[in-house]
């Protein structure tokens, strides 16, 4: 029996209003886990700025946010330039107002052979998901903490932060420092009234993965959901109740915080024995391109 299925989408996780007033912003929030929770800032009143470099991407997360009954805003930058970062919060606080909640949600990821790698692969994802991370909140709590207001941060993570993961050595690199950034950055800006928190998801199919899926997606979520001890894979409102819940008030005490919601798929083993390893060549061989 498979973990219970969570209300439908569109029900209510907090108040209405929850976030009436606040601006959000999030990178990348134009597509797949990133628009998913930008939907549910929206739902609770939030006005969203979606961050991202490609115009589409934009539209298509603005149009989402406007569709919740929300107030949405695109804005073009490149995460990996702080010049560029603070000219979007700039951006972002002509249209809307100062930024409150920032969802560091970005990131770049391919798998490859260490021995393969190529600076250029390398600086690839460590660029956008570490550097991109510390610029975006640096120029959020700079600005936080001039106002003299409190603010949240939410990063988004991954459990092979943790246990390093075959044909990852760039992005669980830059994630591993992302969850220790989150720590230090919650005990520096504490003081100014500033949560910091990670959150490291499972399995979510997303209408973004089509593409890498193909002809076999339904196979494949199967697959998937079979590997989860949870018996389901996640639903995309279930991941943007997390995010919301984590940067309300109804988590002021939070902080420094890394939030797993995978139903429980990075602890999964047999006993005293992990599954049976696979190389990295024979994983690309496969095309099974799946970090979870």
């Amino acid at each position: 029996m498979p973990l219970p299925e969570p209300p439908p989408a569109g029900t209510p996780m907090l108040p209405a209003g929850t976030y009436a007033g606040d601006v959000v912003l999030i990178t990348g929030g134009g597509t797949g886990l990133g628009r998913a929770m930008a939907v549910e800032f929206a739902r609770l009143g939030a006005a969203v700025a979606i961050v991202s470099r490609n115009p589409e991407h934009r539209a298509a997360g603005v149009e989402a946010v406007e569709k919740a009954g929300g107030r949405g805003f695109g804005v073009g930058a490149d995460i990996r330039d702080a010049a560029s970062v603070d000219a979007a919060f700039d951006a972002i606080e002509a249209e809307l107002g100062a930024v409150s909640v920032l969802v560091n949600n970005a990131a770049g990821n391919f798998q490859v052979p260490a021995e393969s790698m190529s600076p250029n692969a390398w600086r690839a994802v460590t660029q956008i998901v570490l550097d991109g991370t510390f610029f975006c909140s640096g120029a959020f709590a700079r600005r936080r903490i001039a106002l003299g207001a409190p603010g949240a941060i939410l990063n988004i993570g991954a459990t092979y932060a943790w246990t390093g993961g075959p044909g990852a050595a760039h992005s669980a690199a830059a994630k591993a420092g992302v969850a220790n950034m989150t720590q230090t950055l919650s005990v520096e800006w504490g003081p100014h009234g500033i949560r910091v928190n990670s959150m490291a998801p499972g399995v979510f199919p997303h209408e973004d993965q089509d593409a890498h899926w193909g002809d076999g997606k339904e196979e494949q979520a199967v697959a998937r959901a079979a590997s989860v001890p949870g018996g389901r894979v996640g639903r995309l409102h279930e991941l943007g109740w997390a995010a919301t819940y984590l940067c309300s008030p109804y988590a002021a005490y939070v902080s420094g915080h890394n939030f797993v919601i995978d139903g429980a798929n990075w602890h999964r083993r047999h006993g005293f024995s992990m599954p049976a390893y696979v190389p990295i060549p024979e994983i690309l061989a496969g095309q099974d391109k799946s970090f979870g």
